[in-house]
């Protein structure tokens, strides 16, 4: 409820403080996120690795450890576990013999597909309030706040990399909303 009522006579501070509306928007998809991905190796960040190893070209174990600003340590451990479970291997880059790939299995791509559409519906229930339009500008502006903030603190251009790797749900055209092309 914004702005005052015969109940709540004068505005509460928390509704237009920015900080709180996220935070209450972030612990909710964290929590049902989790849920999601509790029998993946690392949970959400395991889900990240998946994915990193799911998109081509395939990367080696530095580049995805840049693209998801993951400590190189972290992210031995986190490959080690998931190859383990059988979802990635580790395979020589034909580039650099020091160098591994990290390239998901197919039974990794079952897992990812399924997870994805587990972390689908985790959205439409979070989003679930909002009519189909209102989705589509949420997702758009929170978006274009989300790599302007990138732009000023990068990882790396990560929204680049989402632009690239996100699924088109069946639309070939690369002009989506939001999508960034390459210049």
């Amino acid at each position: 409820m914004t702005g005052a009522t015969a109940a709540h006579p004068r505005p509460d501070p928390l509704d237009d403080d920015l900080g709180w509306m996220l935070g209450v928007v972030f612990r909710a998809y964290v929590r049902a996120a989790e849920r999601a991905l509790d029998d993946i190796p690392g949970g959400p960040r395991g889900y990240q690795v998946l994915t990193a190893a799911v998109r081509e070209p395939v990367r080696n174990q530095g580049a995805i450890a840049e693209e998801l600003g993951i400590d190189r340590t972290v992210l031995t451990y986190l490959i080690d576990d998931l190859e383990r479970r059988g979802l990635v291997v580790r395979r020589a880059d034909p580039a650099d013999r020091r160098s591994r790939l990290v390239c998901a299995t197919d039974e990794g791509r079952v897992a990812w597909r399924e997870r994805q559409q587990a972390l689908r519906h985790v959205e439409s229930h979070l989003l679930g309030t909002l009519d189909p339009a209102d989705t589509t500008t949420f997702r758009t502006l929170l978006q274009r706040v989300a790599c302007a903030a990138q732009r000023l603190d990068p990882l790396t251009d990560l929204c680049e990399a989402v632009a690239e790797a996100r699924p088109t749900d069946g639309d070939p055209s690369p002009e989506r909303p939001g999508a960034r092309r390459k210049p």
